[in-house]
């Protein structure tokens, strides 16, 4: 039997074994641009689930790891095969509901509910990626628990088949046939499965490589000692996990939120499924427990004397970046916003268009489900809208809506920061909200987008060879021109978008690494070449990765 011990500790192996080799994973990647690549996010991803599964004790249920396991990989989810690796194991969670060990058809059935969550997520299914190999996997699993009784060997049979599939990725997609490389989320993927296949057929879990940059998931060390502040007005951190019962008293979070707000503050109050997770800060934590103990029971209790013991001081700070404690602020307003974006004039600019919140984040860090979902909780407003400005951080929005309880998510599928900030300048606040989700994405996607970035690896696509530091010019997400002039590349880039009696308005934002006067110089030319009806501006974004963002509207 699968033990809710060895799914624990399979958690923390895989999400080492992967972040080993994330990099190797990276380079898979076809496309030579430089973004959050399919190996770093799933090793982000997983690594959130493995910081979880160290909190677990060593008697711990298999439903009750893959329940935490896979709560944590939704909020941690970044990218699109984060995402995709994430409803994976929430599909392996449903599957393990109400075991304390899994058998051989307890696996099997797992893979299957794994299956069908990952293919229902995506809109149009592509053979030959990270789906292929879990659906070969699962049909591995299936057959095999029809004539074998040991569950190590049903998860070995579908470690193999997600194997032999990943094998042949290349046959069904002519792209990594061309490239001569095999799927990067499927890679990913049976990186994972053999970190957990040490662990449950060797009892060995995957260490770091040295060198590798990685570091080892263990148990958080025990909070510091600080003196009280007089200013504490709550003095008890509570925080711990509801794991909801059909027989409790209270199904409806929400009053559980309202009664919390009651008696203290720093609420959240979070509905994932068959996980309630909540924290407060209160000066009553008997009452904090009594009142959830009404939803079902308690998991992974942490009452904490802020006055005195400061529980999280040695977690604000990590790798040089500060954790700020997600807000929770009272729907006040009909609508707000939420924008991602990277670079301070960026941010600056989508505040100054009406977003309440900006997400940090872009090309090389896709931003997780949960910090999506912490920004939305933090716009006091009934109904938030989310402007993602990347495709690669679609998916992972999309799994807030969900779990706002309190305000309703919408979020509009904009690929670019220029299909944002038309979104933005579209907004009507006396339309409705399916009336503005409309008009926005229309004026989003009249909107053309020109990028100028440099290649991060060789590669060839659509014929056209690309060397590792060229530069590149794409026109609504395609390579049109490759160089090695900036100033050129961006020019020809917008030059091919803009159609004359069409468009009578560019805007040339310009990122890191980028003067005024190579900007002024990029204005001057476009100036010239479409004539003195159409408007050029510049702005200044100081965007990473992107040297151009042009906007031809």
């Amino acid at each position: 039997m699968i033990t809710g011990l060895m799914f624990r500790d399979s958690i923390i192996s895989a999400a080492n074994n992967i972040s080993n080799s994330r990099q190797a994973v990276d380079a898979l990647n076809i496309f030579p641009v430089p973004d959050g690549d399919t190996g770093t996010n799933m090793s982000m991803t997983i690594t959130a689930a493995a910081k979880e599964m160290a909190t677990l004790p060593d008697n711990c249920t298999i439903e009750e790891a893959s329940a935490r396991c896979a709560s944590a990989l939704l909020r941690g989810a970044r990218g699109n095969s984060g995402v995709i690796l994430s409803l994976i194991f929430r599909g392996f969670s449903k599957g393990f509901k109400g075991l304390e060990a899994a058998g051989a058809k307890d696996i099997a059935n797992a893979f299957k509910e794994g299956v069908d969550a990952a293919y229902k997520a995506v809109m149009k299914p592509t053979e030959g990626t990270i789906l292929t190999v879990v659906r070969e996997a699962k049909d591995a699993a299936v057959k095999m628990a029809e004539i074998q009784s040991d569950p190590l060997e049903v998860a070995f049979a579908a470690l193999q088949a997600a194997k032999e599939a990943l094998a042949k990725t290349p046959d069904l997609l002519p792209v990594l046939k061309k490239a001569g490389v095999v799927d990067a989320g499927g890679q990913g993927l049976i990186l994972v499965f053999e970190g957990m296949e040490s662990v449950w057929h060797n009892g060995v879990i995957v260490q770091p490589l040295d060198g590798s940059g990685v570091t080892p998931v263990s148990a958080p060390s025990k909070s510091t000692v600080a003196q009280a502040s007089d200013d504490i007005e709550f003095g008890y951190c509570s925080e711990f996990l509801i794991e909801k019962s059909s027989s409790a008293k209270e199904k409806d979070p929400i009053k559980l939120r309202a009664f919390l707000e009651s008696i203290g503050d720093c609420v959240v109050v979070v509905d994932d499924s068959d996980i309630i997770k909540v924290h407060v800060h209160s000066n009553e934590p008997g009452n904090v427990i009594q009142a959830a103990l009404k939803y079902g029971q308690l998991i992974n209790i942490k009452i904490d004397n802020m006055r005195y013991q400061h529980a999280n001081a040695d977690m604000g700070v990590k790798d040089g970046e500060k954790i700020i404690e997600p807000q929770i602020l009272t729907p006040e307003n009909e609508y707000g916003f939420v924008a991602v974006c990277a670079g301070e004039g960026l941010e600056e600019l989508f505040r100054n268009i009406g977003a309440d919140v900006v997400v940090s984040g872009g090309q090389t860090m896709n931003p997780s489900t949960d910090d999506i979902l912490n920004a939305i909780m933090n716009t006091p407003a009934k109904t938030v809208f989310v402007l993602p400005n990347n495709k690669n951080i679609i998916m992972a929005a999309e799994q807030t809506i969900p779990l706002a309880t309190d305000r309703k998510v919408r979020v509009l599928q904009t690929k670019t920061i220029p299909q944002g900030i038309s979104a933005m300048l579209a907004f009507d606040e006396s339309s409705t909200a399916d009336e503005n989700q409309i008009t926005m994405m229309s004026a989003a996607e009249a909107v053309q987008t020109a990028q100028v970035t440099f290649a991060a690896r060789d590669s060839e696509v659509d014929g056209q060879k690309v060397n590792e530091g060229e530069i590149m010019g794409l026109c609504n997400g395609k390579i049109k021109f490759i160089g090695t002039d900036i100033i050129d590349i961006a020019v020809k880039s917008a030059d091919r978008l803009f159609k004359k009696n069409e468009h009578s308005l560019v805007t040339v934002i310009y990122g890191e690494g980028i003067s005024e006067e190579d900007a002024a110089k990029v204005e001057e030319t476009l100036s010239k070449k479409f004539g003195s009806n159409v408007e050029v501006s510049v702005v200044d974004g100081g965007q990473p990765i992107y040297y151009f963002i042009i906007a031809v509207e």
